[in-house]
């Protein structure tokens, strides 16, 4: 984790990563806690090794709520603690109910605010859902 200090006042940004660090040759942060929040940045269905977990939606859905997960737990924070989730999908007429599924494993009651959107593709051409949260932190 790192920090930034700018002008008269303080502005905290800290940085937020796991080990492995998939991101950091992309030039991008696994999570930035500023403000009161914690920002993760969408995660995939990807292991340790950054090798993407399987073809199955729910296979790459599981990884990836585990990932925001895992990222969120480095953060000082858990699920409980979310209030905003993104969750992108490449085919939602396929995996609409899928993501409905995923949604009552990980995420429980205040459910948090959600945005669902299809998209065309995500970084990597086998990856069918990512997903992005915003937490409370402690």
């Amino acid at each position: 984790m790192s920090g930034v200090v700018e002008g008269m006042g303080v502005r905290a940004i800290q940085r937020i990563a796991t080990t492995p660090d998939w991101y950091e040759p992309y030039k991008i942060s696994q999570a930035v806690k500023a403000g009161g929040l914690i920002h993760v940045s969408g995660q995939a269905g990807i292991d340790d090794r950054g090798r993407t977990v399987s073809d199955d939606f729910l296979t790459q859905g599981r990884q990836a709520f585990a990932n925001v997960q895992r990222v969120l737990a480095a953060a000082g924070a858990s699920f409980a603690d979310v209030v905003k989730v993104g969750i992108f999908v490449t085919d939602m007429a396929a995996d609409l109910d899928h993501v409905i599924t995923l949604r009552g494993e990980f995420l429980s009651e205040p459910y948090p605010a959600d945005t669902l959107l299809e998209v065309s593709s995500l970084a990597r051409p086998d990856w069918r859902i990512e997903v992005e949260a915003t937490a409370l932190a402690r």
